[in-house]
């Protein structure tokens, strides 16, 4: 099934919100563009994508979403350069995920051409929604879920496909503090942890609710069976650096496969950063904290780009990690920011122009 930005109609609003927005002061995620793009599918097939105002979305009460949670999503930015040019940051591996997950969650998967085409459509209909300040950019959320009624416990047949968009700051400011978890695992063997799955990250907040009582913002997941590992920074990957070498850990079931995180091997593999994707033990951190080898600490996803981490907590201790003056996170940060800004060469290819 292919279908062209041409076949896309557009119904534009009638009144704009842009003008009340303060592109100078974003907070992330929280002001919303003027149009959205919705595809209903329907006797087994998915309908023609359409462009129109953001709105409400109305549901039947028995619509599957609320009982079986069949619901999935992607993140992902845009970008304008200095030349009012629009682009993205590898569109495809978002797409090619979503349907990883929609497989995983019994959901019809979602053809390439419905999404970047629907996808062109929308930013240009919205392009002026596009942020130009420094660290700013519109934060874009295509997501996936079950509309069709229904008690049975079973996969709905109708779902909705819809792609929002939100001109947004930076995901985190300051100092971020992490708790190690030893007790709530956010996926296990065999489950949904490598998915976009919304349930996912509801079974997080109420373990991060506890970190943030005890002065953590976020908290470092491990492994389901013994804790013994570390896995993920929140909602993000995690990257070790213990002298000059960068670590982290391998993707599986329970791990996120992140876009950033596979940009951030690449081009420290390019600056000629020793890498290596392996299990870390929470004891080889612990350890390396005690002898001065953790050089540093940061997540890495979508929204943040990357998130320095100052310091963890494991088993009633606090361990702080130095402040370096070059970092590999600032050195890895801007070499992937120039790229989606195109503030600089893309020898990978990962820029996509809209």
């Amino acid at each position: 099934m292919n279908i062209t930005m041409n076949q896309i109609s557009v119904e534009k609003t009638k009144h704009t919100k842009i003008n009340d927005v303060d592109f100078n002061n974003l907070s992330f995620g929280s002001i919303y563009m003027d149009h959205m793009l919705v595809c209903d599918y329907k006797n087994g097939a998915w309908e023609t994508p359409k462009v129109v105002p953001y709105q409400p979305i109305s549901l039947d009460p028995s619509a599957k979403i609320f009982h079986y949670g069949q619901s999935i999503f992607e993140g992902m930015k845009a970008y304008k350069d200095e030349n009012d040019t629009m682009w993205l940051f590898r569109p495809l591996d978002n797409h090619k995920r979503l349907n990883i997950s929609a497989q995983r969650l019994a959901i019809p998967e979602i053809p390439e051409s419905y999404f970047m085409e629907g996808l062109k459509a929308l930013l240009k209909t919205d392009s002026d929604w596009i942020p130009q300040v420094a660290e700013s950019s519109l934060y874009i959320r295509p997501f996936i879920f079950a509309s069709g009624r229904g008690f049975h416990a079973s996969p709905a047949d109708e779902y909705k496909f819809i792609i929002c968009g939100a001109p947004s700051g930076a995901y985190f400011s300051g100092d971020v503090k992490v708790l190690i978890e030893e007790k709530y695992s956010r996926s296990a063997n065999g489950g949904v942890g490598f998915a976009k799955a919304g349930g996912n990250y509801a079974g997080q907040f109420y373990p991060t609710k506890l970190a943030n009582d005890k002065g953590y913002q976020q908290v470092i997941w491990t492994d389901d069976n013994t804790h013994e590992y570390i896995e993920e920074a929140g909602a993000m990957n995690v990257f070790i650096r213990i002298n000059d070498t960068l670590i982290t850990c391998p993707t599986s079931d329970r791990i996120l496969d992140g876009i950033t995180r596979k940009s951030i091997l690449e081009i420290a593999k390019d600056e000629g950063i020793q890498t290596e994707v392996r299990k870390i033990a929470v004891k080889e951190l612990v350890a390396a904290a005690n002898d001065g080898s953790l050089k540093e600490m940061f997540g890495a996803g979508t929204a943040a780009v990357i998130s320095p981490i100052s310091g963890f907590g494991y088993r009633n201790k606090d361990y702080t990690i130095p402040k370096l003056d070059n970092t590999y996170a600032s050195l890895l940060k801007n070499r992937i920011t120039n790229i989606q800004y195109n503030k600089a060469e893309d020898k990978f290819g990962w820029r996509f122009k809209v």
